[in-house]
């Protein structure tokens, strides 16, 4: 059997189900949809996405209104959920959420954006140094009890100088500062997982994911890879493609990010 994910950042989902997210979502073949960046509370959701027919959905919003949140949408009911990783401080952020599906966890991350020399980076510097610990007891207990895990989402790091079209630009910007880097290759090393897309195309540039609304970056493709699906190294090596959802023309976006779908074929 297949299980195909998928993670999108939305950009606010009030905003993008008005330029085309219903009717991607109408279209979808993903089993597990992983979003970021919705910025809306449950009860302020368009009734289409309020009552999803078809779907099972746990939302993460934050307790800051109109910030951040995530959410998990599979078509099977998930064996259990989980918003948060034990954080006192970003449990209630709307940066986390997972689902149990037999044999396989999914999860939902929003990784703080930062700032360079502003609270904001400090923020997602604390951020980043609790949820390695938490990668990696997710990993283990996932290995205890015979599971996979993938943690989709907005990472916003880029790892390599090939995940951004401006590198040279961008050494002392946030998402690509040197410690960040580092701490993604501790992802890859450390807490064990395998960057999945770049598994697919280990030399070219890209595939991009976000590009900013400025000039004419999408047309351009001056874009960044900041969107990913983190596995597990069985589930990674069941990954049987992959795919930047990116659309055909700037008016057709309905984010500024892009969905990135990977099917795995699973045992």
């Amino acid at each position: 059997m297949t299980l195909v994910v998928t993670t999108a950042n939305v950009n606010g989902i009030r905003a993008a189900a008005k330029k085309g997210l219903l009717e991607w979502l109408a279209a979808t073949e993903a089993d597990v949809i992983c979003f970021q960046e919705v910025r809306s509370e449950h009860g302020q959701l368009p009734p289409e996405l309020r009552e999803l027919d078809g779907w099972h959905a746990v939302w993460a919003p934050a307790a800051a209104k109109g910030r951040a949140g995530v959410a998990v949408l599979s078509r099977q009911e998930p064996t259990r959920t989980a918003i948060g990783f034990g954080s006192a401080e970003f449990d209630n952020s709307g940066r986390y959420a997972e689902i149990d599906l037999p044999g396989v966890t999914v999860a939902s991350l929003y990784l703080p954006s930062g700032e360079v020399g502003t609270e904001r980076q400090d923020e997602k510097e604390r951020f980043m140094a609790e949820f390695l610990v938490h990668l990696t007891d997710l990993r283990k207990r996932a290995e205890a009890e015979g599971r996979e895990v993938v943690v989709c989402g907005d990472w916003n790091i880029a790892h390599q100088e090939i995940d951004l079209k401006n590198w040279k630009a961008n050494q002392k910007s946030a998402g690509f500062l040197p410690e960040e880097r580092a701490w993604l290759t501790r992802v890859l090393t450390e807490a064990g997982y395998v960057d999945v897309v770049r598994a697919f195309h280990p030399d070219r540039p890209g595939p991009y994911t976000w590009w900013s609304y400025r000039g004419r970056a999408f047309d351009n493709d001056s874009g960044w890879r900041i969107d990913y699906h983190m596995a597990t190294t069985g589930l990674a090596a069941r990954a049987s493609s992959a795919r930047v959802e990116r659309a055909a023309t700037h008016p057709e976006r309905w984010s500024d990010h892009a969905p990135v779908t990977v099917v795995y074929d699973l045992p």
